[in-house]
């Protein structure tokens, strides 16, 4: 199962499977979860190279989110903590908190917006419920998260209800032994005339202010929270169909990606040509699930699928036609989820089933 090169000319960005025996490090590492995998994310403390968090898919009330940790001794995943979470988790993410100086959080999305404190043991708590419905006892289910990576005390939620939630959050200081969690809205705005569906905040202008998010009207709108009166439409597709997932690029603020419902392209946009997609990456052969920006390369893109395949992009020559991708990775089963590690960015996660694989890149 080795990563293999794609396309002609790119023969160099090989990288070959190193599983064979005697080997210390492989380059794929495989985890089974006991229940279909959903979201899945990294953590990203200095301290915690290879932890992952896994929400379930069960088609219940009850489901499950698990810290998994991969022993680069024996090359396995060991669940560290398992615990119970309503609905499936929409998104899994943890603070990005790449100093090690906040409190080790992670954050869930599903019916409500949840934070739970990670602990060296087996425990994993919830430290506070973030509900922006008080008067009512019918709640918008929340479709994605984003947590900002310059103020690690902002959240921002998209619902279903066509509105964007900006949160902020609060650790406060440590009573006895405990660091209470909380939060509060900072700001609601109606974002889309139909469901949103993800948001992500941008790297330009500081990398506060700014986010952009998708929906169901096929839109891509972006915002500035110093000025939400008005928002600039980055892109439509042209037969509305709902867009799913927005992803900037790491490096450079200019770009973004963006894929529609049952599409088997990604779009790549930019934000100073409006409307007019820079680059259409094209060779999945059944529906985009997922994308992820390299922290580390403004040029590369992974995009994973139903077609089972993991595909890198080097879209550098771009306004050029990306013609093929550079490395492909085939899964045994329909990638629904794509991470690339930003402390780690030589690794990136999949999953498919109910596997977690990350893979050497």
């Amino acid at each position: 199962m080795a990563v293999h090169s794609a396309g002609s000319g790119s023969g160099s960005a090989s990288v070959n499977s190193s599983s064979s025996i005697g080997t210390k490090r492989k380059e794929i590492y495989k985890y089974v979860a006991p229940w279909t995998v959903y979201s899945m994310n990294w953590s990203i403390r200095p301290d915690k190279r290879f932890r992952l968090a896994l929400g379930s898919f069960i088609e219940e009330y009850n489901n499950k989110v698990q810290i998994v940790t991969l022993d680069e001794e024996s090359s396995d995943f060991f669940a560290k903590s398992t615990f119970d979470h309503p609905y499936p988790t929409t998104k899994i993410m943890f603070i990005p908190d790449a100093k090690g100086i906040f409190p080790d959080l992670l954050a869930t999305s599903g019916d409500y917006l949840r934070v739970w404190r990670a602990t060296d043991g087996p425990e994993t708590r919830m430290e506070c419920l973030l509900n922006n419905n008080k008067n009512s006892d019918f709640c918008a289910p929340l479709t994605s998260f984003d947590w900002n990576e310059v103020d690690p005390n902002l959240i921002g939620t998209s619902s279903i209800d066509t509105t964007c939630t900006i949160w902020g959050l609060e650790t406060g200081q440590v009573l006895g032994r405990v660091n209470l969690v909380s939060g509060h809205v900072k700001t609601q705005l109606i974002a889309h005339d139909k469901e949103v569906y993800d948001i992500a905040f941008s790297r330009a202008g500081g990398g506060r202010d700014m986010f952009a998010s998708v929906g169901a009207d096929g839109s891509v709108r972006m915002f500035d929270l110093r000025h939400l009166e008005h928002s600039t439409i980055i892109y439509e597709d042209p037969s509305h169909h709902p867009l799913l997932r927005l992803a900037w690029n790491k490096q450079d603020p200019n770009y973004l990606a963006t894929f529609a419902m049952d599409a088997n392209e990604v779009i790549i946009l930019d934000v100073r040509v409006p409307c007019t997609p820079v680059a259409r990456l094209n060779n999945h052969r059944a529906c985009v699930n997922g994308i992820a920006w390299a922290p580390h390369s403004s040029c590369h893109i992974c995009t994973g699928g139903d077609d089972h395949q993991a595909l890198i992009w080097d879209i550098q020559q771009m306004p050029r036609a990306i013609e093929d991708p550079i490395l492909a990775y085939t899964a045994e089963g329909e990638i629904n989820q794509i991470q690339w590690a930003s402390t780690q960015p030589d690794w990136i996660a999949i999953c498919y089933n109910s596997s977690l694989e990350i893979l050497r890149v």
